[in-house]
């Protein structure tokens, strides 16, 4: 992009090529995921394997959190973005080379899962602090649930393309996702690393504690990142989907990628939705009502023998975690400094990480002990729970009228 053009039109430049990279990197996520989940559970049958990927990939993110975040603050988040997806891409390419080694045990996968664990930690938070500085904050909700739509959309169509695929072989679907991986690698480069934004000069050590320092501080932010974290930790039964789609619904690997790809549908419609018409009023309110929706969602798919009706409870899922989404991370971004954004961010993205892989990691655990079908009962139960509770210990986000403050 050249320089001498209008900022207003670099920017809209910069937000379609991060729109597309966005795009790209979920969908090689998803397409991989939809074949790890099955290759694990296809040659082991033990559903704590599930859980095990999800712990796998979010060690890293405990591990590297704080340094993520920093470096997000401190260079360039395109090109820490460009690095993180090219590891990626590697990593899907050597667990195409282990899918056709029999010989190989599924601790290779595991150590493969950390690795992508790990670029993913750095990756999230220096994609999350690029957004605000491309479009205008008032914009910015709107600007999130666009971003947010793409992405959806991708991972409706990954899933069932890579549960498709994988009648191929998985190799074929980790080199699709290889490819789609370098794609956005490519685009993400295009973005000027000049673009105007503060830079982070603490010492080391107090910059790393920063992001946490900051949210503690604000009550608001605590509750909304918190709130996500224990009731998609609880809710979360995404990683016994394969259990579903061979034991419970009987619908094989393209019934995998079906049900991986119904909450993204939910998803997308309500991003759509956001996107023109963004929350405007009682945005407290409405982000505990969808959280206390996706709860009721997860027991109904819990409770469900009929894939119809598995697929609709999916879809609403998907739809109420949208609206919390959008809203929590406005208040993220809108909250926080320019200059903290990579650390902010990075914490955010732990608590998400921690929601989701850990949440794997739980939803194995307690089905190995209690069953599926009660585990995913009792997780969405849980989310209830913690909504209940929440709007008690966090009267002001309750009570949060506006994103944007004017």
């Amino acid at each position: 992009m050249s320089m001498s053009e209008p900022a207003s039109l670099r920017k809209s430049k910069a937000f379609i090529l991060f729109w597309f990279t966005r795009v790209l990197s979920a969908s090689g996520f998803q397409i991989l995921s939809v074949a790890l989940a099955w290759q694990v559970y296809s040659r082991s049958h033990q559903v704590l394997d599930l859980g095990l990927i999800g712990l796998a990939q979010f060690a890293p993110r405990l591990l590297f959190m704080l340094s993520a975040g920093d470096a997000a603050d401190r260079y360039d988040r395109g090109r820490i973005v460009a690095i993180s997806q090219l590891v990626q891409a590697l990593t899907a390419l050597a667990l195409a080379w282990v899918a056709t080694q029999a010989q190989l045990g599924r601790e290779w996968i595991f150590l493969l899962a950390v690795i992508l664990g790990t670029a993913r930690t750095f990756e999230m938070p220096a994609l999350q602090a690029l957004l605000p500085g491309l479009v205008p904050s008032a914009l910015l909700p709107s600007a999130l649930a666009t971003s947010s739509s793409g992405m959806q959309a991708a991972t409706i169509i990954s899933p069932a393309l890579g549960g498709f695929l994988y009648v191929l072989g998985a190799s074929s679907v980790y080199g699709i996702s290889a490819a789609l991986y370098l794609l956005a690698l490519w685009l993400i480069m295009q973005i000027p690393a000049a673009l105007p934004r503060a830079i982070s000069t603490e010492a080391r050590l107090p910059a790393l504690l920063a992001g946490i320092r900051y949210i503690r501080s604000k009550p608001e932010l605590l509750g909304a990142i918190s709130l996500d974290l224990f009731a998609v930790l609880l809710g979360g039964a995404t990683a016994l989907l394969p259990v579903y789609a061979q034991d419970i619904l009987l619908t094989g690997p393209v019934g995998l990628g079906a049900l991986r790809s119904a909450p993204a549908v939910g998803a997308l419609g309500m991003s759509v939705w956001l996107a023109w018409y963004p929350p405007q009023r009682r945005v407290g309110k409405l982000m505990f009502a969808a959280v206390a929706l996706f709860g009721i969602a997860t027991m109904v798919f819990g409770i469900s023998r009929s894939f119809p009706l598995s697929i609709l409870a999916l879809v609403i899922l998907g739809a109420s975690d949208m609206i919390s989404v959008v809203i929590r991370s406005s208040l993220v971004q809108l909250e926080t400094p320019d200059e903290m954004r990579g650390r902010v961010s990075a914490v955010n993205a732990l608590f998400i990480g921690a929601s989701n892989q850990l949440g794997e990691f739980e939803s194995g655990l307690t089905a190995a002990a209690f069953g599926t079908v009660p585990s995913v009962i009792m997780g969405g139960a849980g989310t209830l729970l913690v909504a209940g509770i929440w709007i008690k210990k966090f009267p002001a986000l309750a009570k949060r009228d506006r994103l944007y403050k004017r």
